[in-house]
């Protein structure tokens, strides 16, 4: 079963840090879609749990040279 989960994301500045976020996640076995905005400084990303867990995203994410803050 696929879980949404929406992730804050920081260091975003333009149309070309959205691309590669959503590049990475989307490479990722387990994540069916990943929506990446810059106004709401998020990541929307479809998966499954069992392949992709939040860690390996939050992970993916950092790995490209963005931020995951933690709440």
């Amino acid at each position: 079963m696929d879980l949404d989960t929406t992730l804050p994301v920081t260091g975003m500045t333009c149309g070309g840090c959205v691309a590669s976020v959503k590049r990475v996640l989307e490479a990722l076995p387990g994540v069916r879609h990943a929506d990446v905005s810059l106004d709401a400084a998020r990541a929307q990303v479809v998966h499954d749990p069992a392949q992709a867990p939040v860690a390996v995203l939050r992970a993916a994410i950092e790995a490209a040279g963005f931020e995951v803050p933690t709440p």
